[in-house]
Order: C-alpha cells, then structure tokens, then sequence
C-alpha cells in the first residue's frame, strides 16, 4: 500500500514537473496588430525568459473575444493555457446575452496587466476638427453619424453610447473585427468616426492620418495631452477599460501564483513598460486577489449602464 501511495505521488510530482516544463499558450481572442495582442506578446517573451519554458501567443478571433474565453473554459487546468483578455468578455458581455461560459466560476484570475482610456477619433473624409463640428455635422448629415469599434458589444461600443445619448445624436454604430480592419476603414473613409482606446487612435493622430477630438478620463490622456477630455467638452462622462490574464478554473494555486509572478515581473521590466506607454496603456502588475476585486466592481458598475442602453445584440 506504501509502495501504491509513493508511486502516486511520484506520477502526479512527474506530471506537475511536466507541465511546467511544457509550453504555454497564450489564447487572444481578437486580431494580431492591435495593443492587446501586442502588450501579450511582450508578456510572454519575458515570461519565457524567467520561467525557461517555451510561450507562445495564439489568437482566437471572433465573437468580441468570447471564442478565445470558451476554448480557455475547456482546456486543461495546469497553466499550460491562459487567456489575455480586455474586461468585455467578463465585465459587459454577460450581462448582453447567455454566454457558454459563466467569467466568474470558468475562469481563475491570475493578474491585472494594465489600464487604458478611450478616444473618438476622425477619419480623413470627415469635415470636423473638434468634437462640437462633430455633433453640428451628424445634426445636418445623418452619413456622419456612422462610427466604428473594435467589436460589437466592446465597452468603447458602450461609451459611444452614453455619449450618444449625452449629445442628442442618431448614431449608427458598426462593430468590426478588431482595430486593425476598424482603422483600415476610416483611413480609407468608409466610416466617419472611430471610438477606440488611446493606445490604438494616438499613432495614427500623431502621424496626422486621424484627428482625436475627445477622451473618455476623469483628467486628459497623457497620451493624448492636446486633446480634451469628454467632460471638458460638457459631458458629463468618463470611463475606461482594462486587460488581464486568466487560468481555467480549478488551476492550482501554486501554479496560479508561479504564473502570476512571472507576469508581474514582465510589466516591471522597463523596456516593457516603455513599449506599453508608446502603446497608450498604463501597466499596472496586480495579482489574483486584486483582479478578483477589479473584475466584481466592474462587472457591478457597468451592468446598469448596459441594460439603461436598451443595446442587444445584432442592435
């Protein structure tokens, strides 16, 4: 029996071992080219370094990231799979439709990686250089009113909303598939407008190629420090959003927290964080417990937002 119960633990000791000797795989569930998958795969090339073991980042586009949140909830529960993910799939999509997944008893939260603020952004092809020319253009041309996201049901889709209805505006939103196609259309003049993060309009206003009229902060983008805040602009609403990393539910908690260190000390590394900040986002390196918290607050907050907006999908 002695012998039995040794062996036991000498395989599930060999098992362990094997896991976290294996490689990781890092689901994102939008297109590669935008922050997010960006931001993953610094992570994970340092994270490679630190934990000696081969990471690797895999996108699963689609479905406003809900497929990559999915194909996590059926992987195998040994940190071999995470998911990089912007609080949509947690925070604002369970409360628009049923999801195959359940973002607080599918998922572990491993670590908080950093923060980010929305921007409205112009394309070429459209008459306004400030918010207010904006507004007067969608009142005289509804055309105008035809705006784009990353996703359908993403939060800056959300944001655009309340800014809608603070406005008075007809707008007719346009959800794509990830910032890269949203942006190829406004440059090409497809769309009027973008809602977006910072991260993702700040290049392309730098460049000249779009014009930022707006940000979604309490106090402007440090980013974006020539471009006035929503509620500078007289309304009255701010908002942003966030990126983590998650585990399958039941991941052990010593992995959890291997995992979560190794993540942790990527963000501190200062190249990182200097890539990060010419990316538009704010690292900020919490741990499990921290994105527990962050995630209920979040979730709590936007749940009235979301179904005050009458939104649902295919809307």
């Amino acid at each position: 029996m002695k012998r039995t119960i040794a062996a036991l633990a000498l395989a599930l000791t060999s098992l362990g071992t094997h896991a976290q000797q294996g490689t990781i795989k890092f689901l994102v569930g939008f297109p590669a080219g935008a922050s997010l998958d960006a931001m993953t795969r610094m992570v994970a090339e340092k994270m490679q370094a630190s934990l000696g073991q081969n990471v690797i980042v895999e996108n699963r586009a689609g479905a406003a990231g809900q497929i990559a949140m999915n194909a996590l909830k059926t992987s195998p529960a040994d940190g071999t799979v995470l998911v990089m993910t912007p609080l949509v799939t947690v925070v604002t999509a369970p409360h628009i439709q049923k999801l195959p997944y359940d973002p607080f008893a599918d998922f572990a939260p491993v670590a908080h990686t950093a923060d980010f603020l929305f921007a409205f952004a112009m394309g070429p092809a459209t008459p306004a250089k400030s918010l207010k020319e904006y507004v007067g253009l969608v009142k005289q041309d509804a055309k105008y009113g035809n705006y784009a996201s990353a996703a359908t049901g993403s939060l800056p889709h959300f944001f655009s909303l309340l800014f809608a209805e603070k406005a008075g505006l007809k707008m007719n939103h346009i959800g794509y598939r990830g910032t890269a196609a949203a942006m190829t259309d406004l440059l090409g003049g497809q769309i009027a407008a973008f809602m977006g993060t910072v991260s993702d309009v700040a290049p392309q206003h730098k460049a000249g190629k779009i014009v930022a009229v707006a940000t979604s902060g309490a106090t402007r983008s440090k980013h974006l420090p020539d471009i006035p805040t929503f509620k500078e602009l007289g309304y009255d609403i701010e908002g942003g959003g966030w990126y983590a990393a998650y585990a399958p539910a039941g991941t052990p908690a010593a992995t959890i927290d291997r995992l979560s260190k190794a993540i942790i000390a990527a963000l501190k590394e200062p190249d990182v964080r200097q890539r990060l900040d010419n990316y538009g986002m704010e690292p900020s390196g919490l741990g499990p417990a921290e994105l527990a918290r962050i995630h209920k607050r979040d979730y709590d907050l936007w749940g009235p937002v979301i179904k005050a907006s009458g939104f649902k999908p295919g809307s």
